[in-house]
């Protein structure tokens, strides 16, 4: 009521309406000046001062659905774009790359521990044999999708806890490993000294990470093949889909990364899980749809850790907090351990405990290659130009801006709320259109 009785009531919901009814608004206070350098002529002014509270709300820009629903479909939308870019062309890269050899690849953790499964009948087992610590080595029960006992261990004393943080932890470094081996191995295939492999070829990608039901993360990525000078240039005549399918698969199966010795769990092996996927993308129609893979990476952008059940999206910095989260007790022990990896010098340059909410994973959602296609950036100045938040050519413009707050009162949240969900509904109204059109 108070909100809605302010004189300046309009102003301040049109602000929301700008933010889309961002859920957690970080709010600014200062100004701007737009002017003609060559005359110094003022052209445009603006000041917060004039705002209700003498502030500017602007998005808090989090990918976490959970978090902020308005600005994560904001974010889902701009991953889609980007990874369709690279897949069909547009946005700066040529219609010509969805000619060239494209992959949608997975590359999974490898086993831990035997876990409850989905769909078929769990672990079947004709003995009824126990492990050394006295629990069922098999399961013949047959779990739905969402039974809590899908990816929990079958005992977890025999799970391999630690390997698991630590697989987690050196991800990034397997990733990059691969991809070298990628390129090495397409630069054997053809003949080609490993490098000289630059100058004929270039490899390009975007991943995203997903975390499986036992809290293990597997990466889809989109692998291309361009000519040396990227997106713009022709691959050569050796490179097909078929070639690149082949290079990833040995360069899957040959990654290996040492962890430094511990005495408390020694040096570990880490490679790659045994379930490897390289699905050719064909601009006939033949295999996954294009826009059917930007839009499923796009979906796994916007979950966040918790949301997957596997972490937080907030970081732990107690053991307390380990105790309170709200997880299963197979990812509280994934913490756990994480938080006493941590703890150890052998492990410190790895800074487990800043991602105990991520069980170790440190990594970011998205990466891509510079050269797969347009950026983050790119989108959002595109954007700010599309609602003519542009900088004329040939102007300077001069900016002191400061951070005074974020987020909403209870009744300001629950206005915001209402917008985001007009807005929505607008939206949803606006896409059946579309269709019916059709």
């Amino acid at each position: 009521m108070r909100i809605a009785q302010d004189p300046q009531f309009t102003r301040w919901l049109d602000q929301i309406t700008a933010t889309g009814g961002c859920a957690h608004p970080v709010h600014l206070s200062g100004s701007t000046t737009t002017h003609d350098p060559a005359s110094g002529e003022i052209l445009h002014h603006y000041d917060t001062r004039t705002e209700p509270g003498e502030r500017l709300l602007v998005r808090c820009r989090n990918r976490r659905a959970t978090v902020c629903a308005p600005c994560s479909r904001l974010h889902a939308g701009d991953t889609y774009h980007l990874v369709r870019a690279g897949l069909l062309g547009g946005k700066n890269v040529p219609a010509t790359v969805r000619d060239r050899p494209r992959l949608f690849i997975t590359l999974t953790a490898p086993s831990f521990g035997p876990v409850h499964r989905a769909g078929e009948r769990c672990r079947p087992r004709r003995d009824c044999g126990r492990c050394e610590h006295g629990q069922p080595l098999g399961c013949g029960a047959i779990h739905g999708t969402n039974d809590a006992l899908v990816g929990q261990p079958l005992c977890v004393e025999c799970y391999d806890y630690p390997a698991h943080i630590l697989w987690h932890a050196h991800a990034g470094k397997l990733w990059d490993r691969f991809v070298i081996g990628v390129r090495r191995q397409l630069a054997t295939a053809v003949g080609l000294t490993q490098s000289l492999f630059a100058s004929h070829a270039r490899l390009s990608f975007a991943r995203v990470a997903e975390y499986q039901k036992r809290a293990a993360v597997h990466l889809h990525a989109v692998v291309r093949l361009d000519g040396p000078a990227g997106p713009h240039d022709e691959p050569p005549a050796w490179g097909s889909a078929d070639q690149l399918a082949d290079a990833v698969h040995v360069s899957a199966r040959r990654v290996l990364v040492r962890t430094p010795y511990s005495p408390a769990v020694g040096e570990l092996d880490l490679r790659w899980g045994a379930q490897i996927d390289a699905r050719p993308l064909r601009a006939d129609g033949v295999g996954p749809d294009d826009d059917a893979v930007a839009a499923y990476v796009a979906k796994y952008v916007t979950k966040g850790a918790q949301e997957t059940g596997a972490g937080t999206d907030h970081r732990l910095t107690a053991w307390e907090e380990i105790d309170a989260a709200p997880v299963t007790d197979h990812v509280r022990a994934l913490m756990r351990t994480c938080w006493r990896l941590g703890g150890l010098p052998e492990h410190a340059p790895l800074n487990l405990r800043a991602w105990v909410h991520t069980l170790g994973y440190r990594g970011h959602i998205l990466t891509k290659s510079r050269a797969y296609s347009t950026t983050y950036a790119a989108l959002r100045a595109d954007r700010a130009e599309h609602v003519g938040l542009d900088t004329t050519p040939g102007t300077a413009t001069d900016g002191h801006w400061r951070y005074v707050g974020s987020g909403h009162t209870p009744g300001a949240a629950l206005l915001a709320a209402g917008v985001a969900e007009d807005i929505a509904t607008n939206r949803e109204i606006a896409r059946e259109e579309r269709e019916v059109a059709r």
